[in-house]
């Protein structure tokens, strides 16, 4: 369903509202002219057009609770049944006579609110055709003898009643379609930002699936190297070297680890499938493969998911998640902690720091890229993948300083939609 077609649903359910308000406000009128004024009106015909109306407003509640959108011609029906509604109790009434007749510019105003240009004109043709129409034809009013001679008297009193009722109409009414419309305009800047997002991530992908096949040659050539220096006397015989050219050979491993990590989450690279595991199995897997990679000093890493679900490990997620251990890492190299807990049917995953924290800035623009207190080229891009990646899941990520010190980055997976897309994908 498109944003048009939710502002519209809500628009339909304005109206509903209004026409109850219609149908007890020509009750509460008829009531008052009939015993209050003593004027004689068609009750059984005014009656039946008061049916029609609470039929219509039973039509359109079950269609706006329906699936389908709801179209601006619709609306334009819905307003047209209205006025149609209107004009034939004005016929019964004293035709252009009657003070409601001014109902006409309630109907008007809504339309050109809430309707596209064309149907909002063809509204005012007809609701002008109407107006003309019962200047010739109407059925007319019988006033009692005590309300002949201030006839002018009444008619204003009318015209009063009338201008209040439209004019708090209009208020609610047009207050209400106006936040409707808000609501729309922000959601469809968000979407624009998102996309605007998404390309930068594409091109981001882009760029970093190239470097990676760059990468990948002078790495191999490096990797050759180092083996062949490990076979040379000059080398075997000092310990010293000898250890240095392993640690050497160990980095370029891990490198050429991140190089292939990048390829296959881009999707150039599927020499191994997706994984099927848990929920437990994930988590646990990915704490204790970033321990033996980063080797933090101290880790308090506690897994209180339960009961377990069964799901796909992905490596896009995985190096996601990496990044803000990472980043935990970085900003408290004595300690972070990591929690895994569920909550209704997500995963939720607290990684805590006791570094310096986040700034105010940082926490009112989490997300967005090269928003990070790091003065350093592309600083702020990690999370700005994070957040992107969790939202295109269903997840969200939430940042906040602790009360201790330190910093905790909450992330939260719907578990069924990843274990059902990804498993699709296998």
């Amino acid at each position: 369903m498109t944003v048009q077609d939710t502002t519209n649903r809500k628009n339909l359910l304005l109206l509903i509202q209004l026409r109850w308000l219609a149908v007890g406000g020509q009750v509460l009128t008829i009531l008052v002219a009939e015993h209050w004024f003593g004027i004689a009106l068609p009750l059984q015909q005014m009656a039946l057009v008061i049916g029609g109306l609470v039929l219509l407003n039973i039509v359109s509640l079950l269609r706006h609770r329906g699936h389908d959108g709801i179209s601006n011609t619709e609306l334009f029906v819905e307003l047209l049944l209205d006025v149609t509604g209107l004009t034939i109790q004005l016929y019964l009434s004293g035709g252009a006579t009657n003070p409601f007749i001014a109902l006409y510019l309630l109907q008007v105003a809504l339309g050109a609110v809430l309707l596209e240009a064309w149907s909002t004109w063809l509204l005012v043709v007809i609701a002008s055709s109407c107006f003309v129409g019962l200047i010739n034809i109407y059925r007319e009013i019988e006033l009692p003898d005590a309300h002949t001679g201030d006839l002018f008297g009444l008619h204003i009193k009318g015209m009063f009643v009338c201008f209040v009722l439209a004019a708090s109409l209009l208020a609610f009414f047009i207050q209400r379609i106006s936040r409707n419309l808000r609501i729309r305009d922000g959601h469809l800047a968000d979407l624009r930002q998102r996309a605007a997002e998404e390309d930068h991530i594409v091109r981001m992908g882009l760029l970093a699936s190239g470097a990676a096949h760059e990468l990948g040659t002078p790495l191999a050539t490096l990797s050759v190297i180092l083996n062949d220096w490990r076979r040379m006397p000059v080398f075997r015989v000092d310990p010293d070297l000898a250890e240095e050219i392993g640690e050497m050979q160990a980095q370029i491993d891990r490198c050429k680890a991140i190089v292939t990590g990048i390829l296959m989450s881009s999707g150039e690279a599927r020499g191994e499938g997706p994984v099927r595991t848990s929920v437990h199995a994930f988590v646990d897997d990915l704490v204790s493969e970033w321990r033996a990679l980063r080797s933090p000093s101290a880790l308090d890493y506690s897994n209180a998911f339960s009961p377990n679900e069964p799901m796909v490990s992905d490596p896009a997620l995985k190096q996601v998640i990496f990044n803000v251990f990472d980043n935990a890492l970085e900003a408290s190299p004595a300690w972070i902690g990591v929690h895994a807990e569920r909550r209704d049917d997500r995963l939720v995953i607290t990684v805590s720091d006791a570094g310096s924290g986040f700034d105010r800035a940082i926490l009112s623009e989490l997300g967005k890229p090269y928003r990070s207190t790091k003065q350093r080229p592309g600083g702020g891009l990690g999370l700005f993948l994070v957040v992107n990646v969790l939202r295109k899941l269903g997840g969200t990520v939430a940042a906040a300083n602790r009360p201790e010190g330190g910093a905790a980055v909450t992330l939260t997976l719907p578990f069924n939609v990843l274990a059902r897309e990804r498993a699709d994908a296998v």
